[in-house]
Parts: C-alpha cells; structure tokens; sequence
C-alpha cells in the first residue's frame, strides 16, 4: 500500500529544522568547547557549509527518487542489496539514537522538575512514556506529526531568536581570548590548557576535528530525505526545505554560539552539559534560564518526534525490497502510516536509551558521515552509469567535483572521529553483513546502477530493464501522473524495432504473420484488410509517423503494436521514409477506446522533441518509457 502524499515546504523545512535543533545546540557546544574553545564557532559554520555542499547529492536523489528509506532508497538502487542494507541499518540506527538521546534528555528535564533529581529508575520509566507517546502520534498519521512539528519547531525558533536578540548586549568579548583553547576535564571540574591567538595548521586541525566531531547537529537534513514520499511537489518542496534549512539553522548556530561564548566563562562553558542554560541563567537570570529549559524541551520534542517518523522509514524501504521480513513493511489501511516499522523503531529507541553521549555523538556522526559518501557516489556512479530514466528534477551543480570533495573531506572526518567510532560501524556494517547473508540475499533480486555503469566497460554483462522500469514508475508518482488508458495499452503492447528499411507490404506481411496465431485470424486476411484501408487513405499522418488500423466484427478486441524502423519504412510516394509505426486492430463495441488511442498518439507525435527522442531510444524497452514519459495530455476514463 501506498504512503500518503501530504507533506509541504513547511513540513519538510520543520523536520530538518526540528531534528537539528536539539542535542546539537543544547549539549554538544560544552564539550566541543572542551577541545576547541570559541573557535567552535568556526568549526559550526564550516559543518554548515559543509553539509549544504553535501546535500546538493542528496536534493538531486530525493528529486529523482522520491520514496520511503531516502539515503538507503538512493544508495541500494546505486550500489546494491549488500551495501544499501550496511546503508539502511546505519542511518536507521543513528536517527534512532539521536531521537533516544532527545527523549533521555527530555525524560531528565521532567525528572529534574518533578523530584529534584535525576533518578536513573525514574528518567528510564518516563523515557518508556513519552516513546510510547511519540510511536502512537507517527501511527496516527505523518501530517498530525509533521503539524505538530510545524508547532514546536515555530516556538524553538522563537526563543532562540529571543535569546540571541537579548544576549547579544551582554557579551563580553574578553571571552574569546585566546580564540583557540583546549581544556582538561577532571569530576566535572575544567581547567584551561592555555591557548594561542595566531592561525596555524594546529589550529586549523583542532577546528575541523572539532566540525566532525558537532557533525551529528547537521544530521536533520537526512531525515526529511527519509520520508520524501509523502512529500508533495518534491520538485519544489524538498529543494526548498532543505535549502533554507540548513542556511538558516547554519546562521542560527553561529549567532547562539557567539553569545554563549560570551556569556560564560570558558572554564564554566567546557565543563558544561547545558551550555545555552547556564548562558541564559547570565544573561536574564532564573526567567532566562526556565525559558531556555522550556526551549531545548521544545528542542528534545521535535528531534524525538522528527526521528521516529524519519527513522521508521528505513526498515519499511528495506522490507519492500525484502531485504527484512514482509510483515514490517506492513502500512495501516486506516491511518496510511507503517505501523509495524514505526512500532520496532520505538522499541529500539527503548532499548538504546542507556549510550554514553560522548559514544553517541561520534556514532552518529560517523554514521551521517558515511552516509553521505554513500550518496555523493550514488550521484556519481547514476550519472555516469547512463540510466535513461534517472530523470531528477534538481541537478547538483559543479559535477562531479563538489561530490569528489565531499567524499574526501568526509572520509577525513571519520578519521578524525578516532577508533571508538570506527569500531562501532565496523561492528554495524558486520551485523548488516550477517542479515543480509541470513535473509536478504535469497529475497532480493534488485537491478541497480552500477551494473548499468559496468556494461559500459563489458560486453558479457546482461540486464533486464528492471532498474529503468522501476525509476519510470517512480517519476509516474513523483509528478502525481494518472495513467490513462493508452498508457496502460503501451505498457502492455508489443514493442519491435525493425531493420529496414522497408516497403508497406513488407510491413503488413511480417504483421500479419505475428498476428495470426495471436488473434486467429488467416494472415492473408489480415493483409487485406490492411491493404484496403490503406487505398482508402494513407494513415501516415506525418513524413514520420503513420497509425495503420483496421476494425473488425470481433467482442472487445483492441491489439496495440509500436514499430520503430531507423532506416524507414515506405508508405507511399510522398511519404517515402516513416520511422514510427503504431498500428493496432479493434472492434467496434471499442470504439472511444479507439478514437481515444488516435487522439493519444496524435498528441504525442506533436511534442517538439518526439522525433529526436523516438530515433535516441536505445531499444524498445527505452521507446517504452518515452512514450510513457511524455507530457502529453491524460484522458480521463
């Protein structure tokens, strides 16, 4: 069953936005001040521009594929089962982690307000509550969560821009000296290590080990990716969405940065875990400091809510290619949602809830890092692959230098993360390996681009058109087309591309001859009545295009067959040359399907680009989806 197209920009922006703002911006500024100082400013802004570099790759796959799983959509289609499995189980299991640390923090604020404590027994209990909560508001439906989202995001925004708004009075600028620092952390007690105010290479090492290390604060960005099939007019709202969220959350960061930094002391700042609050309690006081609370509670919501819905798409794309069981791609006849895959993410969320943070955030940054690798050589291997029908509606500028970079700048990055976070993917791609070998490999049989890319360098290599007939379908969904009839008579005729070039009697007798055991009916018969119809009027309604038909007394007969001969086949004197054919048999108790077909091609000969396209088409699987691709007008039934 189908998702349920209802997400607009505003959803799509939200759920980056919302996913972003959280841990990101309220925990990671302490710790990453702890090894980096005020230059983390620097080192936010550079994750900003890195990652709008980095998702340009992911806009152009989202705007081509638009369908549940996003990255691991993208990524299996590229490169296969084996490695879109490691791909789906990575990014399902850094989403639900981000969301479990949302909802541990959440769990800990109310712990703290209710009891004046942080019970361990009592933050585990309220974190079981509230993932119950946020499972039961995804199954309900997507646009109940992404309005919801809507609403919590807009406030989130608001307070932030409020703090900075009267924070950026109170700064002292003393506190961003020395601009480059690292700190010693020692029972919660930081000592400064001192400090250099020149820019050199050790300087500029510190700033982009600390950017991959805070990269887990741009990782909302891939959520919205994950649920693009319920997005609306993906041309415009996913480009948009995911444009000026991360331009405007980018700025944010830098300008909530600045004023923290220069509202607390730095020895204060590294030993922090809530950065923005002990800012806020500087800057207004207690109503500072519960406005902040409230804010980085609304922070916790939206991040916990934004990565159920995102998280819960992978193991729903990963089961419709059977790469998991059957049963989790299982989507409510009800609330149109997948409530099996939205149900084992909440569990998962549940059983994760126990990661130490700093482990968490190397994970998970590793974890978006590798993901984006995936995806920029995702655009590389489709584009050069020469897949027909990989047809998006947003093109990654600079290609392919941009996803060159990024390959290399991210693979750096993981480097940076140390071995912690090194070994914690490798032992997930393991698991993702054992799955697949124990499930998926015997259920999944999906063509994908890379083979594409190595018939080009290999004769031995034979595909089926599985791969293109599938992005057709989905460019079908992406642009909301409603298949008309001759749409479905094309999908089903019979398709040949003939050597020529040839007279019309030639035509008709290798017609008449493929037909005749079809339709049951003698071969010369057919001729002649072919024949007669001709001598009435040419049906070649164009130097390149003719309709032959006849009609006959037969019951609900209507036999389609598109011909494509380069050379050219000879109609008569005028029309010496036709190179496409589209000749079909009916009967008379068919007639507006009939006049409709002849209605239908003669709108599609007409397109500007027909004949060009039509004499391009590598074979007839290609001439196939041209003539399903075309802009002409739809009937309806």
């Amino acid at each position: 069953m189908k998702l349920k197209r209802e997400l607009g920009f505003w959803d799509v922006y939200s759920i980056a936005s919302g996913a972003m703002i959280s841990s990101g911006i309220f925990v990671l500024p302490g710790i990453a001040f702890s090894k980096a100082g005020p230059s983390i400013i620097l080192s936010y802004f550079l994750g900003g521009i890195i990652a709008l570099l980095g998702i340009l790759s992911i806009i152009e796959l989202t705007t081509a594929m638009p369908k549940a799983g996003g990255d691991y959509f993208f990524v299996e289609r590229t490169l296969g089962p084996l490695v879109g499995t490691i791909s789906g189980i990575l990014s399902w299991f850094a989403i639900s982690l981000k969301s479990a640390f949302a909802i541990y923090g959440m769990s800990g604020v109310i712990v703290g307000l209710l009891y004046g404590s942080f019970d361990p027994s009592k933050i585990a209990v309220i974190s079981v509550i509230i993932t119950i909560f946020f499972v039961a508001l995804n199954i309900i439906g997507v646009e109940v969560a992404s309005k919801f989202e809507i609403i919590i995001v807009a406030a989130l925004i608001s307070l932030m821009i409020l703090y900075i708004g009267i924070g950026i009075f109170k700064i002292k600028l003393g506190h961003f000296s020395p601009f480059f620092q690292e700190f010693e952390i020692s029972n919660g007690i930081a000592k400064s290590l001192g400090g250099i105010v020149s820019f050199s290479g050790s300087e500029f090492r510190i700033v982009v080990a600390t950017t991959a290390f805070i990269f887990v604060s741009f990782g909302g960005l891939l959520k919205a990716a994950s649920v693009s099939e319920e997005v609306k007019d993906t041309h415009i709202n996913i480009v948009y969405g995911l444009i000026s969220s991360i331009i405007s959350i980018c700025i944010l960061y830098v300008l909530v940065l600045f004023v923290t930094i220069g509202s607390v002391e730095g020895e204060k700042l590294a030993a922090s875990l809530t950065p923005i609050a002990d800012a806020a309690r500087n800057i207004a006081g207690t109503p500072g400091y519960i406005a902040i609370t409230i804010a980085a509670m609304l922070a916790f919501i939206s991040t916990a809510n934004a990565g159920i819905m995102a998280a819960s798409r992978y193991p729903l794309a990963l089961s419709r290619d059977g790469l998991l069981p059957e049963i989790v791609s299982k989507v409510s006849k009800r609330f149109k949602t997948p409530v099996i895959s939205i149900i084992l993410t909440g569990g998962f969320i549940t059983f994760s809830l126990t990661l130490p943070l700093e482990t968490l955030a190397k994970t998970a940054s590793a974890v978006i890092l590798m993901t984006y690798i995936l995806t920029n050589l995702s655009v590389i291997i489709l584009r050069e692959s020469n897949v027909v029908n990989y047809k998006p509606t947003f093109k990654a500028p600079f290609y392919p230098w941009v996803q060159v970079c990024i390959v290399v700048i991210f693979t750096y990055f993981i480097n940076k993360l140390g071995y912690t976070a090194i070994e914690t993917n490798l032992a997930l791609i393991f698991l993702s390996i054992v799955i697949y070998f124990n499930y998926g490999k015997k259920n999944a049989s999906q063509e994908y681009a890379l083979l594409h890319l190595l018939l080009r360098v290999t004769e031995n290599l034979k595909l089926e058109h599985d791969l293109e007939s599938e992005l057709r379908d989905i460019i079908h969904e992406r642009d909301s087309v409603e298949l008309d009839e001759f749409d479905k008579l094309v999908k089903n005729a019979v398709i040949l591309d003939l050597q020529g070039p040839l007279t019309l009697d030639e035509l008709f007798e290798i017609e008449a001859e493929r037909l005749e055991n079809t339709l049951n009916i003698a071969r010369d018969r057919l001729i002649q009545l072919f024949n007669e119809r001709e001598r009435e009027s040419s049906t070649a309604i164009t130097e390149f295009t003719a309709i032959p038909h006849i009609v006959l007394d037969e019951e609900e007969l209507f036999n389609l067959v598109v011909i494509r001969c380069k050379q050219g086949i000879r109609f008569n004197e005028k029309k010496k040359s036709i190179k496409a054919v589209f000749l079909f048999i009916s009967s008379s108790g068919v007639r507006k399907t009939h006049l409709m077909t002849l209605a239908s091609i003669a709108a599609l000969t007409r397109e500007d680009d027909f004949e060009e396209k039509w004499m391009a088409a590598k074979n007839e699987n290609y001439l196939r989806d041209m003539i399903l691709l075309s802009k002409r007008k739809r009937f309806a039934k």
